[in-house]
């Protein structure tokens, strides 16, 4: 599954959501990760709502979103496209929390990270 990071230097989650200016966007599965691509925020018009509403078009192909700090409307909108916000409230290292959530993955995973597993695929999982 996709997974985006807020981070200044893609070794670490350190940027609040609306304030990132670069996504960094990996495949995370339970055996493997790899590093797909940097997502570069533009500017999408002083109103705040559109500028959150373009990030979380950035994002569309993505499950969840570590960010170090998010607000609650830009968290809703994603949960909206079913993109998962998860606050880490400190900086974190990047490989860290790839490697712990593939040890989740490899495991019992909980119903909404099987549900952002499957994301873009009809399975029983999405019934709720």
């Amino acid at each position: 599954m996709k997974i985006a990071f807020t981070s200044s230097n893609g070794e670490t989650i350190d940027q609040h959501f609306g304030q990132c200016q670069c996504f960094h966007i990996w495949d995370v599965e339970p055996n493997e990760a790899a590093f797909l691509e940097v997502v570069s925020v533009g500017e999408h018009g002083s109103d705040e709502e559109d500028r959150i509403a373009a990030r979380a078009q950035l994002l569309s192909g993505c499950a969840i979103v570590y960010t170090v700090q998010i607000g609650g409307p830009a968290a809703a909108k994603l949960v909206a496209q079913k993109i998962h916000p998860m606050k880490t409230n400190c900086e974190v290292g990047m490989k860290e929390t790839v490697e712990k959530l593939q040890e989740v993955l490899r495991g019992n995973p909980p119903p909404w990270i099987r549900k952002a597993m499957n994301k873009g695929h009809a399975t029983a999982f999405d019934e709720d």
